[in-house]
C-alpha cells in the first residue's frame, strides 16, 4: 500500500520536507538569538541611561575608543567650548523636520578637549543655506550629557563623503575631527542633556534613545518559523493519508466492477 512513497515524485517531496524542516529550525534558532541580544542592548541602554552621571575621565580618555559597554552613560565634564573649531552634522532629522546637529568641542585642560553635541537646529531654507545656531555660553561650564561611540559609516549606515561645505561634516566621529584640531580629543563623544550656567538660548535638545521592544518582534518571528515545521509536517503527512484513501477508493472501485462482471 505504501510503495508509492519510493516513486520518484515522492521521493522528491521527501527531499523538500527534510531540508525545509533544518532550515526552519535554522531561522528560527537565528531570531532567537537576535532576540536574546537585542533584549540584552534594550537593558543595558536602559540600565546606562538611569545610571547616575560619573566624571568623564572615569569612562572615557585621549586616544581611546568609548566601550561599548559604555554607550548612553551619563557623564559630567567642565570646561569651555571653542566656537571657532565647532562643526554642523548633515542630515539630521528630528521631529520630521530636516537639520543638523551643532557640534562644539569643550576644552577640558592639558591640551584636551571632547566633542559636546550641543543639540539640533533646523535647516536653511536651502540645502546650501546655514542655518541659524545659537552660541555656546562663554567662560566655565559644566556639561551632563550622554556618552556616545564615534560614528563609522558601518555604525551608522551614512555613508561619508568630501566636498561638504566649510564646517560641516557627516559623521560624529572623533577620530577624523581631531585631526584639525589644536587639542587632543576624548574619544566618542558628550550628548548634551544638561548645562550650568543654563545659556539663553539653546539648540533643540536630542531625545532619549528608543530603546524598542527589546527584540520581541524578532521572539515572534522565532515562534513563527517554528511553527512553519509543525504545519510542514502536517501538510507532509496530510498528503500521504490523502494518497492513501485515494489508493484504496480506486482498489474498492476496482474490486466492486470485478464482482459486478
Amino acid at each position: 500500500m505504501y510503495r508509492f512513497l519510493l516513486t520518484p515524485r515522492w521521493l522528491a517531496l521527501h527531499v523538500v520536507v527534510l531540508l525545509v524542516i533544518p532550515a526552519f529550525v535554522f531561522l528560527g534558532r537565528w531570531q532567537f538569538g537576535r532576540f536574546e541580544e537585542r533584549s540584552a542592548n534594550s537593558e543595558r541602554v536602559t540600565a546606562n541611561i538611569e545610571t547616575a552621571p560619573v566624571p568623564l575621565e572615569r569612562l572615557a580618555a585621549p586616544g581611546q575608543q568609548v566601550r561599548a559597554d559604555d554607550r548612553f552613560r551619563k557623564v559630567t565634564v567642565a570646561g569651555t567650548y571653542d566656537p571657532s573649531h565647532a562643526l554642523l552634522v548633515r542630515r539630521r532629522p528630528q521631529e520630521g523636520q530636516n537639520g543638523f546637529y551643532v557640534l562644539t568641542p569643550l576644552v577640558t585642560g592639558n591640551g584636551t578637549a571632547v566633542i559636546v553635541n550641543r543639540g539640533w537646529v533646523k535647516a536653511g531654507a536651502t540645502a546650501d543655506a546655514t542655518p541659524e545656531v545659537p552660541a555656546p555660553p562663554t567662560g566655565q561650564v559644566n556639561v551632563t550629557g550622554r556618552l556616545r561611540l564615534s560614528e563609522t559609516e558601518d555604525s551608522s549606515g551614512i555613508r561619508d563623503r568630501a566636498g561638504l561645505p566649510a564646517g560641516q561634516v557627516l559623521l560624529i566621529n572623533a577620530d577624523k575631527i581631531g585631526k584639525g584640531l589644536p587639542y587632543r580629543l576624548v574619544g566618542g563623544y558628550v550628548e548634551l542633556t544638561e548645562q550650568t550656567p543654563p545659556p539663553a538660548t539653546a539648540p533643540a535638545p536630542v531625545p532619549e534613545p528608543d530603546v524598542g521592544a527589546g527584540g520581541g518582534l524578532n521572539l515572534a518571528y522565532g515562534v513563527q518559523w517554528w511553527l512553519f515545521i509543525g504545519i510542514a509536517l502536517a501538510g507532509w503527512v496530510l498528503l500521504i493519508r490523502r494518497e492513501v484513501a485515494e489508493r484504496k477508493a480506486g482498489d474498492s472501485s476496482k474490486e466492486s466492477v470485478t464482482v459486478a462482471n
